[in-house]
């Protein structure tokens, strides 16, 4: 019997204090996070079972807060954790590191709660919209390549904020629609005349807004925990040499690594709708606003748990 796709939240950047952090600041008209709004469209879209991917030191507090919600949702919650001295052997934490290893390495502190199910991967303080999940669902759902992977794709100017730089993922697809290579353009800003980008502080470079950017919403069959595992150690080498505090293994490196040795395709889906996150202080109002609107229109009700 072929399981059901499974939903991963990557919400272990969370720390152990809840005034003002972001992933799970109350946007909702209920007190919920963004989170919440995820997960109930994931369920509307399918998804029945989620791994939410924390650290054992906020263990308690998570639950307290954000867990006590969960437990109401009409889904299966799964929790796996990410710590920084989960390592393959052979290797030891860099004295001195306090910083998670990145989005790969929490997929990898997921594996036995995925189970070897094909999955989604989202960031826990992003509003993705339902349409994104009923597409990725739906597309896991067909899906028989073991290396054929898919991302929801967004268009810039849906995911750009008037109140500081964002980084994106800028995607470039081929004529059939795979992902070629994904561009990290860590300072894109928002101007009165246009969205552009720098490199350096000086020289910038407009940017359409119609350009298709990874907000981390990716579609993954089984074989992308092996590999991520298999390439792990290579990239520890590297790190542990260059920058031992710092380096992070990303999601969209082993993607790219696949893509380039013709080994997996990476399908581009969109999504018509608006991302909304709290980048910066300033931009939670906005995504109260929006969701207290979505509330009244019908879109979820007032309480998405009961």
């Amino acid at each position: 019997m072929e399981k059901k796709p499974v939903l991963v939240v990557l919400a272990a950047g969370m720390g152990s204090r809840y005034g003002g952090l972001k992933q799970i600041d109350p946007v909702g008209c209920q007190g919920e996070a963004i989170l919440d709004y995820s997960i109930y469209d994931a369920h509307l879209a399918g998804f029945e079972t989620v791994v939410v991917i924390i650290k054992e030191a906020i263990r308690e507090d998570f639950m307290n807060t954000v867990g006590k919600r969960l437990a109401k949702a009409p889904v299966e919650i799964r929790y796996a954790y990410q710590e920084l001295d989960m390592l393959p052997q052979g290797y030891s934490l860099p004295e001195g590191r306090t910083k998670p290893w990145g989005t790969s390495h929490a997929v990898l502190c997921a594996a036995q709660a995925i189970d070897g199910a094909p999955f989604a991967v989202i960031n826990a303080d992003d509003y993705y919209g339902a349409a994104a999940f009923r597409t990725i669902y739906d597309w896991l759902s067909a899906a028989r390549d073991p290396y054929g992977y898919c991302m929801v794709g967004y268009e810039l100017g849906k995911t750009v904020t008037e109140h500081g730089s964002v980084a994106r993922g800028v995607c470039q697809a081929d004529g059939e629609g795979n992902l070629c290579a994904i561009v990290e353009r860590t300072r894109i800003e928002q101007r009165k005349d246009g969205i552009f980008f720098t490199e350096d502080g000086e020289v910038w470079t407009e940017l359409p807004p119609q350009t298709l950017v990874s907000m981390n919403l990716w579609g993954f069959m089984p074989s992308m925990i092996r590999e991520i595992g298999e390439r792990f150690p290579a990239f520890l080498d590297k790190t542990l040499a260059e920058n031992p505090l710092k380096g992070e293994f990303f999601l969209p490196l082993p993607v790219q690594q696949l893509i380039q040795e013709k080994k997996a395709t990476v399908r581009v889906l969109a999504s018509p709708d608006k991302w909304y996150g709290v980048t910066y202080a300033a931009d939670k109002p906005v995504v109260v606003a929006a969701l207290r609107a979505m509330t009244q229109e019908g879109k979820y009700p007032n309480g998405l748990w009961g």
